[in-house]
């Protein structure tokens, strides 16, 4: 395995999370993992404000059951908190709008992302937003990563 960095990672977790269907999304995931990279992606939608606390939930949980973190707040507490910032990237443009896209989230090691990438708007008003952060979090920590 080459030498992963940071960047590395959170250009992975972006892909996962521009993906434009499930096929390219395991297929991304596949070609990752040749790579040492864990990846996994999963979709949100909602008004801004009331669907954050899912958006955090839904991160945690998808990062949890494909094994890129433990099932313990240490693991938890990465990807929530990882997921947070990227959301705050967004915040701005996107209090009180509907969100709509998808979260991808990135292990190698000690480095841990999480992409946000989706539709701000109002009915076919869109603007497109990007959100990105990195955690590290400790190699003993980790499930099977």
């Amino acid at each position: 395995m080459e030498d992963i960095s940071s960047i590395d990672v959170g250009r992975a977790a972006l892909k996962m999370a521009a993906s434009e269907s499930r096929q390219e999304e395991q297929e991304m995931r596949q070609n990752l993992c040749r790579k040492g990279i864990a990846a996994v992606a999963v979709d949100f939608g909602g008004e801004y404000i009331a669907t954050v606390k899912k958006i955090i939930e839904r991160a945690v949980v998808a990062a949890q059951r494909q094994g890129l973190v433990p099932e313990n707040h240490v693991g938890e507490g990465a990807v929530a908190g990882a997921t947070r910032a990227a959301l705050e990237r967004i915040m701005p443009m996107a209090v009180g709008l509907n969100v709509g896209g998808k979260i991808g989230i990135a292990r190698c090691g000690e480095h841990l992302c999480v992409a946000i990438y989706c539709g701000v708007g109002v009915l076919n008003l869109n603007e497109v937003a990007v959100g990105m952060a990195h955690r590290s979090l400790p190699l003993d920590a980790s499930a099977s990563v």
